[in-house]
């Protein structure tokens, strides 16, 4: 497997999300965000994906380019969930649903579709008032034709 590039952040999941969008996409997550899209933690548009935090606080982030499909490592996570979004402008925002877009870092890809894994560790280690934890969020990328939302792994219902 090719990472072509990786970019270690610390989001601000304010509203307990952050996206990963076309640096061009103006999208309103306030209706994609639907009680199901809660429960997994994963909202989808054309050109973008929320991803939802077990969090409000900045959460560690791990963003990886592939040329392809990267293998199936599920066993460590918690969650994982899969989507598809569309680039046109070239370039990938990552930013809290708060942050200033333009200051937003950026990964540039080529235009296209691709596909987005979003794996989940740590979500049960949330303390009670929610402000510490060990949750863990990895967004991989890689080119791909479009193809419907899947839940690859899903949170086991203890863990809820």
């Amino acid at each position: 497997m090719t990472t072509e590039a990786t970019i270690e952040l610390a989001i601000f999941a304010d509203y307990f999300q952050f996206y990963i969008q076309d640096e061009t996409a103006n999208d309103d997550f306030g209706s994609l965000w639907t009680e199901e899209a809660v429960e997994r933690l994963f909202a989808a548009s054309a050109q973008s994906i929320g991803v939802g935090t077990a969090r409000n606080m900045t959460v560690p982030v791990v963003v990886s380019l592939h040329a392809q499909e990267p293998p199936a490592d599920f066993g460590e996570w918690d969650m994982v969930n899969e989507g598809s979004f569309t680039v046109r402008s070239g370039c990938v925002a990552i930013a809290g649903c708060t942050d200033y877009l333009p200051d937003a870092p950026r990964l540039s890809v080529p235009p296209g579709g691709y596909r987005v894994r979003v794996s989940y560790a740590g979500l049960d280690t949330v303390s009670e008032d929610g402000l510490e934890g060990d949750d863990f969020y990895r967004v991989q990328l890689w080119p791909a034709p479009t193809a419907p939302l899947a839940v690859v792994k899903a949170r086991s219902s203890a863990a809820v």
